[in-house]
């Protein structure tokens, strides 16, 4: 199993930062969130940094967030084609969608068939992402079409992100049962059972994360595990780090196979909500 580091985790930073930080920190690789940083969309730039510094990207996330639905135009489906297109340039060997909005209801009704079809005409894998229904005082409004929990629909493979079960209040360790053999993908984060997608340092929420890590190394799973953290908080890059290095180290630590020391981070800074992921 390789321990990634996404773009995103740097936030507000750029893609540079992260890709120094994965360098410094020893992670083993990159997932490039695309979005309004215009490196995050551009090859050339992205393969230039991997081999500045050495670290390859191996995955990329598709422009497909609230926050991006006017990177690459408007229509969803291009968007997504224009992803896989991009992971094939860099060698990245998986791409990570969301699945649709409700306000995007002709490729809501195409989505899993286009995806499978990308997938068979590519080699690259489209992992489809837990979501969770979008919570207020007195209800909750299903953003996501057909849904938010991909064990409803039949995706071929899916990404299991741990802060988004917080926030959908469910277990990940459960949900490793449900997707079985479709998980193809993990976003390691921790996080509550909050209205907001807090994604915490692992150890700093109440998702089981460490058991989560030690199963998959019980299953002798070999997909990334993608560090994907809000360090937004974070007031110098020398804090950003530490997040950046606690996760790393709360990975290592579980993904070793057999006895081992317990890990917890330390008290990590006070945690303001940053744009769904």
């Amino acid at each position: 199993m390789k321990v990634t580091l996404s773009s995103a985790s740097v936030y507000p930073r750029k893609a540079p930062f992260a890709f120094e930080a994965a360098a410094h920190l020893g992670y083993d690789g990159i997932e490039v969130m695309v979005w309004s940083d215009s490196t995050t969309q551009d090859a050339k730039a992205l393969a230039k940094l991997s081999a500045d510094v050495g670290v390859p990207i191996r995955s990329v996330h598709a422009p497909t967030l609230l926050v991006s639905q006017r990177v690459w135009g408007r229509l969803p489906g291009p968007k997504l084609e224009r992803t896989v297109d991009l992971a094939l340039e860099l060698g990245a060997g998986t791409v990570v969608v969301h699945p649709p909005f409700r306000w995007q209801g002709l490729y809501a009704r195409g989505f899993a068939d286009h995806v499978r079809e990308l997938n068979a005409a590519t080699g690259v894998t489209i992992a489809v992402e837990n979501m969770y229904p979008w919570r207020g005082r007195k209800r909750e409004v299903q953003a996501y079409l057909p849904g938010w929990d991909p064990t409803d629909h039949p995706y071929d493979k899916v990404t299991l992100d741990l802060s988004h079960a917080a926030v959908a209040r469910q277990d990940s360790l459960a949900l490793l049962d449900v997707f079985g053999d479709r998980l193809a993908h993990v976003h390691l984060a921790d996080g509550t059972d909050s209205m907001s997608d807090e994604h915490l340092v692992p150890g700093r929420g109440g998702q089981p994360c460490d058991k989560v890590l030690g199963e998959l190394v019980r299953r002798g799973w070999e997909g990334d595990v993608v560090v994907e953290i809000a360090t937004r908080r974070a007031r110098t890059a020398a804090e950003r780090f530490e997040d950046l290095a606690a996760s790393l180290a709360f990975a290592r630590t579980y993904l070793q196979p057999g006895p081992h020391a317990e890990y917890a981070p330390p008290p990590g800074h006070e945690h303001r909500h940053l744009d769904a992921w």
